[in-house]
């Protein structure tokens, strides 16, 4: 995603700040949350360390394939890890 936008500070785990074509991901909160590290995610997905975080911030769109490969990474749907619209906090303060 070339815009410039990026992740409110509550959101920062959850995807970018807003704009028609965001694409909000929980790709932190499920790396964290499983005790990986942005290296050790990029190193099983192939691609550089730099750009897991891109992603996590919603500075960067992936592609549909780098989209499925982290879904099977984390054994979860496309669905639990990307959306076009913000996710629902989950956890403490969620509301």
């Amino acid at each position: 995603m070339s815009d410039g936008s990026r992740s409110s500070v509550g959101a920062a785990s959850e995807g970018t700040a807003g704009g028609a074509d965001a694409v909000y991901n929980r790709i932190a909160m499920l790396r964290v949350e499983r005790g990986i590290t942005r290296r050790e995610l990029a190193e099983a997905l192939g691609v550089h360390y730099q750009t897991v975080g891109y992603l996590e911030r919603g500075e960067y769109a992936p592609s549909l394939h780098l989209a499925l490969r982290i879904a099977r990474y984390f054994e979860v749907p496309v669905e639990f890890v990307f959306s076009t619209e913000p996710f629902e906090r989950i956890g403490p303060g969620a509301r």
